[in-house]
């Protein structure tokens, strides 16, 4: 079919890859950070979206598009962007989550009933992040560009939109929506009556396109498929499908999984998110992953995570009977956001460096084991984790992983799979509209290269660790994690 590029804007930067339509071979790739001015302690709140399409230009500068024949967009996922009746922004993007919405999220689900409530109507509970708790935020804050907004876009649509030259349809697809908090993955539509809950008017909503549908084409010919957020984009650029499970190992952790249908979880746990392919990706988060590597390495003293694994590969399965409990920032699996970490097992034979170092490694992944083990709770396939983030290279987390998560861990190479994701929806929406691909299969591009890791006879020992870790936690917690 020729060659198809992909967009991935993230917080940070722009990358684009171009790959062959036909296998996903990656061609050539472009790279542009966003211009920025940093904020204090992080990234800023508030983005004006022309950054984005100015790292844009710059990423794809070079004649890096020459040939290319589709082009698909990933981009940040929750960045609201506010649109007067003429589609202007009437303020900056709020990207990220943003914690001065915080009180907002509240506020919401009070209102509509409690937690319940909201992931009945939407499959979400709203927390600082979604756009629906930024609307509520704008109202309180900003009462004249909250009045102003007539329309509402998210990071993905809006750069669809621009690509498209601002056509009258404004588009997005149901990966990215189903993160809003005003659309349902459940029976796939909006509730404008949620707009205005949080924003006290309604407001225009971007139509939601199927997965091999295009948005449109541009002036030079150029199809712009219906794109995705960058969760949606990545678990499609890495071909995750029925069976498959993501655990990503940021500061915090999250597990997601491809499953048939949407999840309605009473408990606000699961957030239940669509797809870009048409399935769903139930995904449940921790609070804590790699901040429990940190602060033990700070801990023992040691200047990097490496440093931390060597060490924990010098003790054994189990610590010597040491548990650490990972609840630095209180936990949301189980739901305890108050609670602080606990460690425990201390005799004399366990109180040695090695141990501390292995029990960290063992306590994060125990964590994510019990997130993963919501999923399964609600009749979730699990036979292969991918296992994502800088952390997953660690040979303590290789080591330890496929025993205590209970199957086969892939870690794969690293690459920008939210990009490949975009490149792929470009080639199916190309082939789609050229009616040389199905619209219901996405194409079949080579898989990322990957180590395979195999709990062989380790599952009985990593069952005995995590027995271990499940006997501290309900003794210190009882009745946190109900079954």
């Amino acid at each position: 079919m020729g060659i198809v590029a992909g967009l991935d804007s993230s917080p940070d930067f722009t990358r684009i890859v171009v790959c062959d339509a036909d296998s996903g071979a990656v061609l050539r790739q472009g790279y542009a950070p966003h211009p920025l001015d940093g904020a204090e302690g992080g990234r800023p709140s508030d983005v004006d979206p022309q950054a984005w399409l100015l790292s844009l230009g710059e990423a794809a500068g070079g004649g890096l598009l020459e040939g290319v024949q589709a082009i698909g967009v990933s981009a940040q996922q929750s960045a609201l962007i506010p649109l007067d009746t003429q589609g202007n922004t009437v303020r900056p993007a709020l990207v990220g989550g943003d914690k001065r919405a915080q009180v907002c999220a509240a506020e919401l689900v009070d209102a509509l009933g409690g937690r319940e409530a909201w992931a009945q109507a939407v499959g979400t509970v709203p927390g600082a992040a979604q756009p629906v708790t930024k609307l509520r935020w704008m109202v309180k804050n900003e009462p004249d560009a909250a009045l102003r907004t007539a329309m509402l876009m998210q990071a993905h649509d809006w750069l669809v939109w621009q690509l498209l030259g601002r056509p009258a349809r404004r588009t997005t697809d149901r990966g990215d929506a189903s993160g809003t908090g005003y659309w349902c993955a459940v029976n796939g539509a909006y509730r404008p009556d949620l707009v205005e809950l949080a924003l006290g008017h309604q407001a225009l909503l971007p139509d939601v396109l199927g997965p091999a549908e295009a948005a449109g084409t541009t002036p030079e010919g150029l199809l712009i498929s219906a794109g995705t957020g960058e969760t949606m984009a990545a678990a499609f650029g890495l071909g995750i499908g029925l069976g498959d499970a993501v655990v990503s190992l940021g500061a915090s952790g999250s597990v997601m999984a491809v499953h048939h249908e949407a999840l309605v979880d009473p408990s606000g746990m699961i957030t239940s998110l669509a797809d870009a392919t048409g399935m769903h990706l139930p995904v449940v988060t921790t609070l804590n992953a790699v901040r429990t590597l940190r602060g033990s390495a700070e801990l023992l003293g040691l200047p990097d995570l490496e440093s931390l694994s060597d060490l924990a590969m010098k003790s054994t399965p189990g610590a010597h009977g040491l548990v650490l409990l990972p609840y630095l920032e209180g936990e949301r699996v189980p739901d305890l956001p108050h609670v602080a970490g606990t460690l425990a097992g201390l005799r004399r034979e366990s109180m040695r460096p090695e141990h501390l170092a292995r029990a960290a490694f063992e306590g994060m992944l125990c964590g994510l084991a019990d997130a993963l083990d919501v999923l399964r709770r609600r009749g979730v396939e699990v036979r292969r984790i991918f296992l994502l983030g800088p952390a997953a290279e660690l040979p303590a987390v290789q080591a330890c992983a496929p025993a205590l998560l209970g199957t086969q861990v892939v870690v794969p190479q690293s690459a920008d799979y939210a990009a490949i994701g975009a490149a792929r929806q470009a080639a199916w929406a190309l082939g789609a509209s050229q009616g040389t691909l199905d619209p219901r299969q996405p194409p079949v591009w080579q898989g990322a290269t990957a180590q395979i890791l195999d709990p062989g006879d380790d599952v009985a020992v990593g069952a005995a660790v995590r027995q271990q870790y499940t006997s501290v936690r309900d003794q210190t917690h009882p009745g946190a994690v109900r079954l």
